[in-house]
């Protein structure tokens, strides 16, 4: 009698996004960690560093700031200088060692945590920059179970262009929904998400099927 095959269970978010790097998944840069175009084409970050930091400036006393996914940093070093202190957060320790390495900023620190398991430092605004994409639908609603204890929370998400189907899930790691036709959408089905508003901060349309990367403030308490 021929036996089935148990169903290959998916590698924890943590090993699938470290052979992200090993492997140079999405592709190579002037240093070991190179966290993909979406951190690095101006055409993308440009529009994001003005519309955060233009926030930020607006508080007469600085905020703390939680970075939720810092990557290789290439974003997050342009954001520092407007928060009382910035703290960055990613999922690979080896990326963080590396970080704290090359960036050593008055009010910087660096923690590598599982947003969407471990207990996340306190700070008054939360970033999620093009993180959310990459994980289950799981791990999107334990992520936004621990957003509540930020007041305000600023996610970025790649979303096709036109009508989309919401959600669609896929195991956690380099790709997105974006193949799928799909994309994030924290207000819809099957997630919850309870704000007290929200409000757009920066667009930017790639072009037809390239998608569309937006960003939006929530204010959550």
């Amino acid at each position: 009698m021929m036996t089935q095959k148990k169903p290959k269970k998916p590698w924890p978010t943590k090993d699938a996004m470290q052979q992200v790097y090993a492997k140079e998944l999405w592709g190579t840069g002037d240093s070991p960690f190179y966290s993909g175009e979406g951190s690095h084409l101006s055409i993308i970050t440009k529009p994001y560093i003005e519309a955060v930091s233009f926030f930020l400036l607006s508080f007469e006393n600085p905020l703390v700031v939680c970075d939720l996914g810092c990557g290789d940093f290439n974003v997050g070093k342009e954001i520092v200088g407007f928060s009382k202190h910035y703290i960055a957060v990613d999922i690979v320790p080896e990326l963080i060692v590396f970080n704290r390495e090359i960036y050593k900023m008055e009010g910087l620190s660096f923690q590598s945590l599982d947003i969407a398991q471990d207990k996340l430092p306190q700070a008054d605004c939360a970033l999620v920059r093009q993180v959310l994409q990459h994980l289950s639908n799981k791990e999107i609603q334990n992520t936004l179970d621990t957003l509540y204890q930020y007041p305000y929370v600023i996610i970025t998400e790649h979303i096709p262009n036109g009508v989309f189907l919401t959600n669609v899930d896929i195991i956690s790691g380099q790709g997105t929904r974006l193949k799928k036709g799909s994309g994030v959408d924290v207000e819809a089905s099957p997630f919850y998400f309870d704000v007290i508003y929200k409000r757009e901060l920066c667009s930017v349309d790639l072009g037809g099927s390239l998608g569309t990367i937006r960003t939006t403030l929530f204010k959550l308490k």
